[in-house]
């Protein structure tokens, strides 16, 4: 075989790996393209009733966009109910007050249901707070009622390395307490009043709520955790099961309109919108994966340790 017919065997056999991979491309953009339309088509704009799922998992924050999602379901007119599905162990308190408020504004205009999942505990507790009727698994971690601020006192390790801060402050209460110093007999009494303070606004929630005394359960106020079975005694759920007690309740008790559909209903989030991250969805989809999940793994282990202020989360100690 000559040279020259080599040369032209070998440039279409480039072409032709080219072109597979120039059909690799156009295949991935479509199935990104099929999953940003079907994730985010506006299926609450539909002209059908239907009960709107939201999902509370992870680490609570004042999440804008979160908020705004409630928003728009609250003044959707072809959403007849709403079922909060969560999981999660608490997070910030103002991120629970926000959620609060939030829930309670679809209250108004419709019934929401709270289904606990595996943990619902301090802000998602609160979270809970603001639905008309909530529904736990017996196994549901949930309670832990109580609030907690804490930051580290490294001022002992800064003395063994030679390092010393200068600090000049307008106040002796101005950035209490503090990273680089002990703390001071009045600021702790500061920082002990703004938890009181805090405390006393979330076991009013749970007095107002769920109509108990608070200093009646075992335990309660004390910050400690029930499993669902025992939070069904002292009346901080309503009923032990999954999703289809929650209809059945709907159904029932609301008198929604039976058989509606269940839609999901997810914030939109900025980088949600990345080609890549929609490609990379599309092909792990593909193989039974899921990307979201490994993030939100990743996100749960890392949050607790980074949020800043007053903190209503149950974290269990992990031993190693």
């Amino acid at each position: 075989m000559s040279l020259e017919t080599e040369s032209v065997l070998d440039r279409r056999n480039l072409k032709r790996r080219l072109g597979f991979w120039r059909g690799a491309a156009i295949a991935a953009a479509v199935i990104a393209s099929a999953t940003v339309a079907a994730r985010w088509a506006p299926v609450g704009l539909a002209d059908q009733k239907q009960i709107a799922r939201i999902t509370i998992e992870g680490v609570i924050t004042e999440d804008r966009d979160m908020l705004r999602l409630m928003r728009r379901v609250a003044e959707n007119k072809n959403i007849e109910a709403v079922i909060l599905s969560i999981n999660s162990g608490g997070g910030t308190t103002t991120g629970g007050e926000a959620l609060f408020e939030a829930i309670r504004n679809i209250s108004n205009a419709k019934p929401i249901v709270a289904q606990f999942g595996t943990v619902a505990a301090s802000a998602a507790y609160i979270a809970g707070l603001g639905t008309d009727h909530i529904v736990a698994r017996g196994n549901s971690i949930t309670g832990s009622v109580g609030v907690i601020f804490q930051v580290p006192d490294v001022s002992g390790l800064l003395e063994k390395v030679g390092v010393k801060v200068t600090e000049i402050k307008s106040g002796p209460l101005k950035a209490v307490p503090s990273v680089f110093e002990p703390i001071s007999p009045a600021g702790r009494q500061a920082t002990e009043a703004m938890i009181a303070d805090s405390q006393k606004w979330f076991l009013s929630l749970v007095t107002e709520r769920r109509k108990i005394t608070t200093s009646e359960v075992p335990g309660l106020e004390l910050g400690r955790v029930f499993l669902g079975r025992e939070a069904l005694t002292y009346k901080l759920v309503d009923a032990i099961g999954g999703e289809s007690e929650v209809i059945r309740y709907l159904e029932e008790v609301r008198k929604t309109p039976k058989k509606l559909r269940i839609v999901d209903w997810k914030p939109r989030r900025e980088g949600d919108f990345s080609f890549w991250r929609f490609s990379l969805n599309a092909i792990v989809g593909m193989f039974g994966g899921d990307t979201s999940t490994t993030l939100l793994n990743m996100e749960s282990r890392i949050s607790p340790y980074l949020l800043d202020g007053l903190v209503s989360v149950w974290h269990p100690v992990e031993n190693q």
